[in-house]
């Protein structure tokens, strides 16, 4: 595990700015066509890497914001959490219901997250922060949290230490595996999140950073239907896709590691961690 402060948390940058506000709303509403897929193939979050989130937190109340088909809702509600689940995307939200019938799961998003203010001790995003608008959801995030409480982005990465997995990103390309899928560029990038200030006081203090050792059992063919889940992949044109897959499929069928029956692909879940004061 790696745990350092983020020195350069108050740069001007804002997540997602390796893409424009139209691509950015095309790649962020384009989960709700491939929810069951979604739900079936994404793995899970380091149960570590979400002790570590929560540790700081004043209490148990938790908002897993971008909540998806539910997979850190689950976690979450596994370890004894308060938590409410908010999703704008109909259709992943029908399948966090179905999954979590017992989990309070309401439609919102990070600009609009319909719960009182000061009502949650932690929010957390799983592989969704960099979607939100932080300019808007910085003060709406800051205002559902009561004093002392945690904002936490949680984010699966590829280990492309191991040298298979460096030879498969760079074999999907960036539509596939792109910003904030692999450990470097995910430091970047979260180092650079543009946490707003009203009056020249920070709303969240402390940025912390830490990974933590995950993996997941795939197939060849389990591991593309993975991949074909991601944004990138789900908005390129169907050639394209089916182009950018079969070269995925060759990889995996002429390595290995990989070419026949189960393996566990090598990940890190990083977790970006902050504190409203």
């Amino acid at each position: 595990m790696t745990v350092g402060t983020i020195a350069t948390v108050g740069r001007h940058h804002r997540y997602g700015g390796w893409m424009d506000q139209d691509e950015r709303l095309l790649h962020s509403s384009s989960f709700g066509a491939a929810a069951i897929a979604y739900a079936e193939h994404r793995p899970d979050y380091a149960q570590a890497s979400v002790y570590w989130a929560l540790e700081p937190a004043p209490g148990p109340r938790v908002l897993h914001l971008g909540a998806g088909t539910g997979k850190l809702t689950a976690t979450l509600a596994a370890l004894g959490a308060e938590v409410i689940a908010v999703e704008p995307d109909p259709a992943m939200l029908t399948e966090l219901r179905r999954s979590l019938p017992t989990v309070r799961a309401l439609s919102g998003s990070a600009e609009a997250i319909p719960l009182p203010d000061a009502s949650v001790d932690a929010v957390l995003a799983g592989n969704a922060m960099h979607w939100f608008d932080m300019a808007v959801a910085g003060p709406e995030i800051a205002r559902v949290l009561a004093p002392g409480g945690i904002l936490a982005g949680l984010w699966n990465l590829l280990d492309d230490g191991v040298e298979w997995v460096a030879g498969l990103a760079r074999v999907s390309g960036s539509a596939a595996i792109g910003p904030r899928d692999t450990p470097a560029d995910w430091r970047a990038e979260t180092a650079g999140m543009h946490l707003p200030k009203t009056g020249g006081t920070a709303r969240f203090v402390s940025p912390e950073q830490a990974e933590f050792p995950h993996g997941q059992r795939r197939t060849a063919d389990s591991l593309v239907a993975t991949i074909a889940t991601r944004a990138g992949m789900l908005v390129m044109p169907e050639k394209e896709q089916e182009a950018a897959l079969g070269r995925i499929r060759a990889y995996l069928a002429g390595r290995p590691e990989t070419a026949s029956g189960e393996f566990t692909l090598p990940m890190l879940t990083g977790v970006l961690r902050v504190r409203r004061p």
